[in-house]
């Protein structure tokens, strides 16, 4: 059976496409015909019609950063329950971070991700660990890893903390042209640390965790690309494309803005929760566990700053950290508590909610954070808008108003700050492999 798409907004920034159009499906989910303006596509008695009045059909939704925790921790989520949490939230494909157990650090980790991925409804990209079990020792063999399709790596949840160990990660990384994803922490200073340095981690009694770690971390590293620019690399080859993960601070953010002014590789990316909380919201919740997460939540200066940097184009995606835990790993002393939050159901609606109804963003630059951005920084093809190219969309209700609650959550884990919070903006549904999710 076709589908007709009548009357939606149709944006997809790979194109610069921002217009209203109607859009038909073959049978087997390749775009037949598409029309811009108010012309309408004329349906046969075998046609099934979709109204798309007021909604948004937009190029299909990828975060780069989640944690599905298979192998190894299925008790907190799998490849199948993440992809039914991206599905949910409007996310056509994900990335997978290594962090698990055991790490992703070679071609028979990445066979298992990809074996039990390939009959998922999204797609799953794999990012590899950058050294061994991501104990940043010993690099990974990125030859290996570049020969089975893999380019991008990452220690995620912990960074490599030596200099020396990090100057071979970007010479070999360089070599394979892989992306080098960056969780940006100073362990030295935020070992035992809960929350977020500062008046409320004192009021709590918790030991904080300076934000001066994440921007010593991205300091280095920067210095060290600059280094390896400036005497180039041997053999000489193009200097290593950097991302910063989860990015929180203001020092932070400004050591990017220089960086690219010198002409560096360098892009990066925020999560909803820390562009909608803050350290308060952890000193205020009643279930704290829900608001410990790394970074923490920052403060007020540094949310101010990440609103200031997603608006004038320093934030280059917007990526989620889903990271799912069970409910007596959240459920217990502060101190005890593990660290993340699932948010692939959340970030279509938080980023509406705050950024695009707060006139901070538009709709076309979140589609932009949430979609084609993402994309090209991981290196995958762009999605296109014309005859022949294969489906691959995410419908949003920018208008629709809801309440996040637990009976919504596709995740095997609930653990969120956002339950009973009332967002404007959500994902009704994807097509994507042939098939569409949603609009019933």
């Amino acid at each position: 059976m076709n589908i007709i798409f009548q009357n939606a907004r149709l944006i997809n920034p790979a194109q610069n496409l921002d217009m209203q159009g109607s859009i038909k499906l073959s049978e087997t989910g390749v775009i037949d015909t598409i029309t811009f303006g108010e012309e309408t596509i004329p349906s046969g008695s075998h046609d099934r019609v979709i109204d798309m009045s007021g909604k948004i059909i937009a190029s299909g939704l990828f975060d780069m950063h989640c944690h599905f925790r298979e192998p190894g921790q299925e008790y907190k989520e799998t490849l199948e329950t993440g992809s039914r949490a991206a599905v949910a939230g409007g996310f056509t494909g994900v990335a997978v971070m290594p962090n698990t157990k055991p790490v992703i650090d070679s071609p028979l980790g990445a066979a298992f991700i990809k074996l039990n991925a390939k009959d998922l409804p999204v797609d799953i990209e794999i990012v590899a660990a950058m050294t061994e079990g991501s104990q940043g020792e010993t690099l990974s063999s990125y030859g290996k890893l570049s020969s089975y399709g893999i380019s991008s790596i990452s220690d995620d949840g912990t960074a490599v903390q030596t200099t020396r160990m990090m100057r071979l990660v970007f010479e070999y990384a360089a070599s394979f042209d892989m992306l080098v994803i960056q969780h940006c922490e100073d362990t030295s200073l935020s070992k035992e640390g809960v929350m977020n340095e500062g008046g409320y981690s004192a009021l709590m009694g918790l030991k904080g965790i300076p934000d001066v770690a994440e921007v010593i971390t991205l300091a280095r590293d920067i210095h060290l690309i600059d280094y390896l620019q400036k005497h180039k690399l041997n053999p000489p080859i193009s200097p290593p494309r950097y991302h910063v993960a989860h990015i929180s601070t203001k020092g932070a953010l400004d050591l990017v803005r220089q960086a690219r002014a010198k002409g560096m590789k360098i892009t990066c990316e925020v999560t909803p929760h820390h562009f909608t909380l803050t350290e308060q919201d952890l000193y205020e919740a009643d279930n704290k566990g829900n608001y410990i997460m790394k970074p923490p939540l920052c403060s007020s200066e540094n949310r101010d700053a990440i609103l200031e940097a997603l608006s004038d184009g320093t934030i280059d995606a917007i990526a989620c950290d889903h990271a799912p835990h069970a409910r007596h790993e959240k459920e217990c002393p502060a101190d005890q508590v593990a660290f993340g939050i699932i948010g692939l159901e959340t970030s279509v609606g938080l980023t509406f909610s705050e950024l695009v109804h707060t006139g901070k963003i538009t709709d076309y630059r979140a589609i932009e954070l949430l979609s084609s951005n993402p994309r090209k920084i991981m290196g995958l093809s762009p999605i296109r808008f014309e005859p022949g190219s294969p489906a691959n969309f995410t419908f949003i209700d920018p208008e629709e108003t809801w309440t996040c609650t637990e009976d919504l959550i596709r995740s095997k884990s609930r653990n969120t700050p956002f339950l009973g919070r009332t967002m404007k903006g959500r994902a009704v549904g994807i097509y994507h492999k042939g098939m569409l999710h949603g609009l019933e």
